[in-house]
C-alpha cells in the first residue's frame, strides 16, 4: 500500500507558480538569468534555500537524529522529499528519498512566496494546549542570509484556539496553508507520478545501537526474526551521538555498498561484524549540503 496524495486548493497557486520541470535527477538546471525583486539565491547549487522539517516531539533519540526534512529545495532547483513506503511490518530499512527538478527561476519565486507567507515574521505564535507535539521549522536561505520560523504543534493544533489570540490564530493559519503548499510541491511538480528519481547519496549515516531480539506480539503472529546481514560499511559502532546511539559514516564505495544492502533489509535486520557482534541500524542518507554525523546532532 502506498500513500496517496490529495491536492489541496492552495497547491493551485504553486501549480501556476512552478512551471513544468527540466530533466529529472542528475545535474541541476542552469542558474536563473533573473530573480524576483529582493531575492537572490546562493551561488552554491547544493545549498538548501527552502526547507520544511519537524523538530522535537515525543519520539526516540534515533528518530530525532535520523529525521529527514519533509521538503528540501536547493539552489539549483533540486527538490528532495520523502516518497511513499509499503505499509508492511517490519518496514524497509532504507528511506524512500525522491528528487524532482524545478526551474531555479521558479525556486527564487517560491522562496519569496514563503517569506511573504509568514516565514519572515517575528510575532509570537503562541502555544496550543497540546503536549509532546513536534514543532514545524521553516528555513529560508538567500544570498543575504538565513531566516528560520518555528511553530509548535502547527498541524496538531489546527483548530485549537484556547490560549491563542486572534492574531496568533491568523498567523498560524497562514503558516499551515504554506505548509500544505510546500509539502504538496512534489505532487505539483509531478502530478502524474513517475518523473522523480530515487536519491543516490554519496554519504550515508548509519545510526547504530546494540541489537536486541524483537518481542513477539501476543495478538499478531508475525515472523519478526530477520536473517542477519554482514555489515559492508565502516567500523561499528562509530562516534557517539548520545548515550544510546552511535553514528558511523559511509562514503564513496562504502556508501554504495551500504545503500545496496540497506535497500534489501528491513528495520529489524540484525547487522553482523567480524567479531560476532550484532547491531541494529537505521539509515540516514546525507543530503548534498551535509557532510557527516555532526549534521544530525542539531536537528532537535
Amino acid at each position: 500500500m502506498t500513500r496517496m496524495h490529495a491536492v489541496p486548493a492552495t497547491a493551485l497557486g504553486l501549480a501556476l507558480l512552478l512551471s513544468a520541470c527540466a530533466e529529472q535527477g542528475g545535474a541541476g538546471a542552469a542558474p536563473p538569468t533573473s530573480a524576483p525583486a529582493g531575492v537572490t539565491l546562493p551561488d552554491d547549487p547544493d545549498v538548501p534555500v527552502l526547507q520544511v522539517e519537524y523538530t522535537g516531539g515525543f519520539v526516540t533519540p534515533e528518530t530525532i537524529a535520523g529525521r529527514l526534512p519533509l521538503l528540501s529545495v536547493h539552489a539549483d532547483g533540486r527538490v528532495f522529499s520523502q516518497g511513499p513506503v509499503p505499509a508492511i511490518y517490519p518496514g524497509p530499512a532504507w528511506p524512500n528519498v525522491l528528487v524532482h527538478q524545478a526551474d531555479p527561476a521558479d525556486v527564487a519565486e517560491l522562496v519569496r512566496h514563503a517569506l511573504d507567507a509568514g516565514v519572515a515574521g517575528t510575532a509570537d505564535l503562541g502555544m496550543p494546549g497540546i503536549a509532546d507535539a513536534p514543532s514545524t521549522r521553516f528555513t529560508v536561505t538567500t544570498a543575504e542570509g538565513t531566516t528560520v520560523r518555528e511553530v509548535y504543534a502547527l498541524q496538531e493544533g489546527a483548530g485549537a484556539t484556547a490560549g491563542l489570540t486572534d492574531e496568533q490564530q491568523a498567523e498560524r493559519a497562514e503558516l499551515a496553508e504554506l505548509f500544505a503548499e510546500l509539502t504538496d510541491l512534489p505532487f505539483t511538480l509531478d502530478p502524474q507520478g513517475g518523473a522523480a528519481s530515487s536519491y543516490e547519496p554519496t554519504a550515508v549515516a548509519a545510526l547504530v545501537r546494540p541489537w536486541t531480539a524483537p518481542e513477539a506480539d501476543p495478538v499478531v503472529d508475525l515472523p519478526l526474526e530477520q536473517p542477519a546481514v554482514a555489515w559492508p560499511g565502516p567500523a561499528l559502532p562509530g562516534e557517539p551521538l548520545n548515550p544510546l546511539l552511535h553514528c558511523a559514516l559511509a562514503t564513496g564505495e562504502q556508501a554504495q555498498a551500504v545503500t545496496a544492502a540497506a535497500r534489501a533489509a528491513t528495520g529489524l535486520t540484525p547487522w553482523t561484524t567480524a567479531d560476532g557482534a550484532r547491531w541494529a541500524i537505521s539509515f540516514r542518507p546525507l543530503l548534498p549540503h551535509e557532510t557527516g554525523c555532526s549534521d544530525l546532532t542539531g536537528r532537535g
